[in-house]
């Protein structure tokens, strides 16, 4: 039997912050707190819902820094799909930087953008609300994915993403 709309999981592009805030010793900070148990959460209750993907960037990312809190990030990312960079992300993350719908100093932002585009993920999980969930911004990003022939994919927190 055909799958239908109902029994077809969502894909949702973990980015690197969720990994990271999922992992990170409690902080101090009320708002990082917050953040770290939205996530946590989201992990425990929501995770199964939707079929999880990550990329090589991510990969990468989780692994650098203190070598004990890498390991912690390893272990979430161990057996999730990963997503390769193509030449079709990369000119697209070139594209929303060189129009400006993403800073240049963000470019490895623009590329989970076009990673998670260029791949139809469904939406792109992340904690990043200056260069990626940003709704000031989010306009110019689906516009420059669209005129590249990519449905935009929902860029927004954990948060948002725990529906009822």
């Amino acid at each position: 039997m055909p799958p239908t709309i109902k029994n077809v999981k969502a894909k949702v592009y973990l980015e690197t912050t969720v990994i990271s805030y999922l992992t990170a010793r409690a902080s101090r900070d009320i708002v990082v707190a917050a953040h770290q148990e939205l996530t946590r959460q989201w992990w425990e209750q929501r995770r199964n819902d939707y079929y999880l993907v990550v990329s090589e960037v991510v990969i990468r990312e989780a692994a650098a820094g203190d070598p004990e809190a890498a390991e912690r990030r390893g272990a979430v990312v161990a057996g999730i799909d990963v997503l390769e960079v193509g030449t079709t992300a990369l000119e697209l993350a070139e594209e929303l930087v060189r129009r400006g719908a993403v800073p240049a100093v963000a470019a490895e932002d623009a590329l989970h953008i076009a990673i998670a585009a260029t791949n139809g993920i469904d939406y792109l999980l992340t904690w990043n609300c200056t260069h990626i969930a940003n709704a000031a911004m989010r306009r110019a990003i689906d516009e420059v994915c669209i005129e590249r022939g990519c449905e935009p994919t929902v860029l927004c927190t954990p948060e948002e993403l725990i529906e009822e």
